[in-house]
């Protein structure tokens, strides 16, 4: 697994049936994410640091 091959595509459980998602892949360090409706665009990364504070700042409403 690289950065340059992401595994494990998967999307939010919550949004199964929508067709307006991202897709969240795995790589060595990180994460990848991509969007749903067009994969063929490609993908952008992020360390784990990076993604590990991105789901605490979800998890704790800091966009909101």
């Amino acid at each position: 697994m690289t950065a340059h091959h992401p595994e494990g595509w998967r999307k939010s459980s919550r949004s199964q049936h929508q067709t307006a998602c991202v897709e969240v892949g795995r790589i060595a360090d990180g994460a990848a994410v991509r969007d749903s409706k067009d994969r063929s665009a490609g993908f952008v990364t992020a360390s784990g640091s990076q993604w590990r504070a991105f789901v605490t700042a979800v998890k704790t409403d800091r966009f909101g």
